[in-house]
């Protein structure tokens, strides 16, 4: 299969690091780890890029990442944190000439659809929108350029989102709980991308602690811990994880290598 690319574009919380407004040590700090744009992570094999969520930060982040192509978004679920960069993929279908398959559940899609009414809309339209293939996922598997994706469904407060297992990754983000079912998916891997908000309990994040009880049970060979907010400075909360886990950080690159 090949070696599989990750790159973190970002690892912040809905509103990210520096928080609008905040002048807590961690907002101030001069360690660029502590600057976090919204939660989002790319996938490069084979050739292809696949991204993972289009944040309100996306045009920022596919500049730093130096993005030249884009063939297939994967959508976790359809908060403003998640989705409101869509408009931002205008110019890879301008480069390739060509419109970019887009995947989530169908509540997701509907929602997209609805927020961006203007890119479905079949009217004639003076100015250009983003070509995109809607491809509506019913929890099963499916393969993207000969790399197989699983969702793995996760509970974010009351709502249920998606996480994706790629090969020997995976990448969930936003979950308050990861039901037992979902687990048993998640045996076995290299990488495991995990929602650890902060230390006190959120309602619809996981925290510090619990993520490190599912390190325990899963015991990936390496942990990254993203969605992270302005509580958790990235050094002194790094000395403290066991060995093989790590916060991630804006621009951090993860190679998996797989046969």
């Amino acid at each position: 299969m090949g070696s599989l690319r990750i790159t973190v574009l970002g690892s912040g919380t809905s509103v990210g690091v520096p928080t609008v407004g905040c002048r807590c040590p961690v907002c101030c700090s001069d360690d660029p780890r502590d600057n976090r744009l919204r939660p989002s992570i790319l996938l490069r094999y084979a050739g292809r890029c696949v991204l993972i969520d289009t944040t309100p930060d996306f045009r920022l982040q596919a500049l730093r990442a130096g993005l030249e192509r884009l063939d297939a978004i994967l959508f976790t679920h359809a908060h403003a944190d998640h989705i409101m960069g869509l408009d931002d993929v205008r110019p890879f279908n301008f480069r390739q000439k060509a419109s970019i398959p887009v995947y989530g559940s169908a509540e997701t899609l509907a929602a997209i659809r609805r927020r961006f009414d203007y890119i479905f809309d079949t009217r004639e339209c003076e100015s250009q929108v983003p070509q995109l293939e809607l491809h509506a996922l019913d929890g099963s598997a499916f393969e993207l350029f000969g790399r197989q994706f699983t969702p793995v469904p996760v509970f974010h407060g009351r709502a249920t989102v998606y996480g994706f297992r790629f090969g020997r990754a995976a990448y969930l983000t936003d979950h308050s709980e990861i039901p037992e079912d979902s687990l048993e998916k998640l045996h076995g891997l290299d990488v495991l991308f995990l929602d650890a908000l902060r230390r006190r309990p959120h309602p619809t994040h996981s925290t510090l602690e619990r993520s490190l009880q599912y390190v325990e049970r899963l015991r990936p060979a390496r942990t990254f811990f993203t969605h992270i907010c302005h509580d958790l400075p990235h050094e002194a909360t790094q000395r403290e994880l066991p060995p093989g886990v790590y916060l991630a950080y804006d621009g951090l690159e993860i190679v998996v290598e797989e046969d």
